[in-house]
């Protein structure tokens, strides 16, 4: 042996003796500083990311109202009604208002007759007639249109000549501006065989009541205000209204709150 090999301190490690230490074990210093800093850069982005998503969660609470908001679409101003007090139905003392027929819908319910109905109801009417006649009965025709200023005098001179209260008058007769009368599709009708229960309850037991009574539905008439109707006028079983086309069953009946009847007649 040499002096060399006797004092502890080699000159170099044999080439030799490195490769026979484990690669694992030569890497590790390298390895602890890799993934040391891996650690750091993985920490850091992490921390980047939990930051980004912060501030996103935050925007998106903030800005979620405004979203909900602009993504409801505003009703449209012809969907919305321009009067809201437009559908609410004027009544007074159990009866409804009315507006007067114009003259130039009106015609006579016979040639030369002064009682005056729209032409549907006019027509209808006068078929009507004609198939009452064929079972022996005659339709007297008392009263059609009436203007304001007629109602006016039938309502209030009536009243104060019989001492009436408006209460009172408006079980029997409508205020001026609320009578079925004004629409040109109300009748009052007689019997030619029993003039005196003209205008009268007895009218319900005459011949042309029971007919009407039977058959008036096939022309398109109907009673107006028949025994305990809910306006509360006394039963008028002379009174008859035309319904047999959109615009008079719309004059009678719309915004009115009447719902559909299951009695069979």
């Amino acid at each position: 042996m040499n002096k060399a090999e006797f004092s502890g301190k080699p000159d170099k490690i044999p080439s030799h003796s490195i490769e026979d230490i484990p690669e694992a074990i030569r890497a590790t210093p390298y390895a602890r500083t890799r993934s040391r800093r891996k650690r750091i850069f993985l920490i850091g982005g992490l921390s980047g990311l939990g930051v980004i998503a912060l501030i996103a969660t935050l925007w998106y609470i903030n800005a979620a109202p405004r979203r909900n908001v602009a993504s409801v679409p505003a009703t449209p101003k012809s969907a919305q009604p321009a009067n809201p007090s437009a559908t609410k139905v004027d009544t007074l003392l159990g009866h409804f208002a009315y507006s007067e027929a114009p003259q130039k819908e009106l015609k006579p319910i016979f040639p030369n007759s002064s009682i005056k109905l729209r032409k549907p109801a006019a027509q209808k009417f006068q078929a009507m007639v004609v198939a009452a006649r064929a079972k022996g009965v005659v339709l007297v025709p008392i009263s059609g249109f009436r203007s304001t200023a007629s109602q006016q005098q039938l309502f209030f001179d009536v009243k104060a000549e019989r001492g009436q209260v408006a209460t009172k008058r408006a079980t029997v007769s409508a205020p001026p501006g609320y009578s079925e009368h004004h629409t040109g599709y109300a009748i009052d009708i007689g019997d030619a065989a029993v003039p005196a229960t003209n205008l009268s309850p007895k009218f319900e037991q005459t011949k042309a009541f029971k007919w009407l009574n039977a058959n008036a539905a096939r022309f398109s008439f109907e009673m107006s205000f028949p025994k305990n109707n809910p306006q509360g006028v006394t039963y008028e079983p002379w009174h008859w209204r035309y319904v047999g086309d959109r615009h008079s069953l719309e004059t009678f009946y719309k915004a009115k709150k009447i719902k559909p009847s299951n009695t069979p007649k």
